[in-house]
């Protein structure tokens, strides 16, 4: 026999259901609000008042998808592979963000699993993936997933993230997993039958907030604290990546994010591993890093946008959005973020319309993770178009220069190693026409608001768009594709033999620049990264030294160092 459990507060009378066959449940004593009953084990769901079955909030398995029963799984059976994988902490590793749907074509996680000794040949640390909870359909980013405990039926389902968590490991190579706290997708999402797990009290761009300090808000803390524990105990996931922590609307004295941050280090020391906690947040706050003994949450990193802006805007030289704070001096702006972490550290920002952030605290660079390229700056764009569709490769290598040997946590997004010349477009698979037909409209609406034609806008719901925004893995064996791959390599190999390359000290960095004549130069203890955005070659006033990475053309002459047009070249001094 099997125990079932369920928390329903408002329900008066809650049924389950097994195979058919209806158990009537109990009211748990001492546990206000949960209900209870053992019956055989199978595919269930429960019926509130007299309703049709529903999954189980806390499902750890959808075999029929979002809608369907949910069904148990005993994580004790998996067989994990003899292997000598601790884990490792973030500080000092590189990051390769990846979408198991278009990551190849098979879009599994066994099929992704087969492209592993690509990771540690570029020489990965961890790979985050994208969210794989429930969604409806076969293709989506994630991000409107359901069922917070289960995994996408088409990916694989439980078994194939151990899996692939399992070959990871084995390859030495740790997995992060991106989880959504702060909203479900809008279909198959049964939890406010069930109970207050949302809240008017507070709005969010996806409608009422999850609910974190109303009444009932305990039990919704305990769900999502649960799930959170349950990926990095029963899947041996080694850190989460928390989406858009700002639209976790919290007025409780004891935030859940602090709550949270305390029950992962609890059961990191009772499994012996450095398991973690990555923020997405727009706050440009250090409290988030910091110790909760210096009055901080005490999350392990955050990401960073104000970096990629400022590098974005220094060479592609746009300026739309949020970019045109970044864009009036951008090489000023990546000097900033280089060495002060934050870009808005309490400054004007025209695109709010209002000051923001305050500053980072210099020593602690590596709770920033830099990026390039990310899904959302990628997927969010109207064509889902890559650096690489208007970059030319010396762009893409200066990016990378500049990233990789950053105080920063570098992460990539996949395929940007070899300049992949496939998009990223935004996709789904509603199977519910009219909701397919909204989020279709939707989109179109966004982008023709900033001039785009509708015709131009990728439809989320063609298969093509799927097929188009998959990497073809023939490219980085292809010339052009294979020397930035190279590149890449290379950077990697230097951050693990020459530590200066990964000190997190922003107040050691040092960053001369030009922004009429379009160059930088980045000190890192004895190395110098000197990079020309320039059409044409000029000199930098780098002193002699020797080369240890050069992409494009560089000399060393009396008058300094002659850089080539998007030429970068990483020097150590002599």
């Amino acid at each position: 026999m099997t125990h079932y459990q369920v928390w329903a507060p408002a329900a008066s009378l809650v049924e389950l259901e097994v195979d058919g066959t209806d158990h009537p449940m109990t009211p748990w004593p001492g546990r206000p609000g949960w209900w209870r009953a053992e019956a055989p084990e199978g595919d269930y769901g429960f019926r509130l008042d007299g309703g049709r079955a529903l999954p189980d909030p806390r499902s750890p398995r959808q075999p029929h998808g979002p809608d369907g029963l949910s069904r148990p799984v005993d994580h004790a059976a998996f067989h994990w592979s003899d292997t000598p994988w601790q884990g490792r902490a973030l500080p000092g590793a590189v990051v390769y963000e990846l979408h198991v749907g278009t990551f190849t074509p098979g879009g599994t996680f066994a099929s992704a699993a087969e492209r592993l000794d690509h990771l540690v040949e570029l020489g990965v640390d961890f790979v985050e993936l994208l969210p794989v909870c429930p969604f409806p359909g076969r293709h989506g980013w994630g991000y409107d997933g359901v069922s917070l405990w289960a995994v996408h039926e088409p990916y694989g389902g439980p078994e194939g993230l151990k899996r692939f968590v399992d070959a990871a490991h084995r390859k030495g190579i740790g997995v992060i997993l991106d989880v959504v706290h702060n909203h479900l997708g809008p279909s198959g999402n049964y939890l406010p039958a069930f109970g207050p797990y949302f809240t008017d009290r507070h709005h969010t761009p996806w409608g009422a907030a999850v609910n974190l300090d109303a009444p009932g808000s305990d039990e919704v803390r305990a769900f999502l604290t649960g799930s959170a524990l349950a990926w990095l105990r029963d899947y041996r996931i080694d850190g989460l990546r928390l989406d858009a922590v700002h639209a976790l609307a919290d007025d409780r004295a004891y935030p859940f994010l602090e709550e949270l941050a305390v029950e992962v280090e609890k059961l990191a020391a009772a499994t012996g591993r450095p398991l973690f906690l990555v923020a997405e947040s727009d706050l440009n706050d250090p409290r988030t890093t910091n110790p909760r003994q210096a009055g901080g949450l005490g999350l392990t990193a955050q990401w960073s946008d104000d970096f990629h802006h400022a590098l974005h805007a220094a060479l592609t030289g746009e300026s739309q959005a949020y970019y045109g704070d970044f864009a009036a001096a951008p090489l000023a702006a990546v000097a900033k973020t280089l060495t002060k972490g934050f870009f808005h550290d309490g400054s004007w920002s025209s695109f709010r319309e209002r000051s923001h952030g305050r500053p980072f605290p210099a020593a602690y660079g590596h709770r920033l993770l830099g990026y390039t390229q990310t899904h959302d700056q990628i997927g969010n764009r109207a064509l889902g178009d890559r650096l690489s569709a208007t970059l030319s490769p010396g762009r893409l290598a200066a990016g990378a220069a500049l990233l990789l040997t950053s105080p920063f946590t570098p992460m990539l997004f996949m395929g940007e190693e070899w300049g992949a010349a496939t998009p990223w477009q935004y996709f789904t698979s509603h199977p519910d026409p009219e909701l397919a037909e909204a989020v279709r409209q939707g989109r179109r609406r966004e982008f023709t608001s900033h001039g785009w034609a509708p015709e131009a806008v990728p439809d989320p719901q063609a298969p093509a768009t799927v097929l188009v925004s998959t990497l073809d893995w023939t490219e980085p064996a292809a010339p052009g594709h294979a020397q930035l791959l190279d590149w890449y390599r290379r950077l990697i190999r230097l951050r693990r033999t020459h530590p200066t390359l990964t000190d997190p000290d922003l107040g050691a960095v040092r960053v001369d620049f030009d922004e009429h004549a379009r160059w930088l130069v980045v000190h890192r203890g004895p190395h110098r990264l000197a990079v020309n955005l320039a059409p044409a070659e000029q000199y930098l006033p780098v002193p002699p030294g020797t080369p240890v990475a050069v992409f494009g053309s560089a000399e060393q002459t009396p008058d300094g160092l002659l850089l080539g047009p998007d030429s970068t070249a990483l020097l150590e001094i002599d």
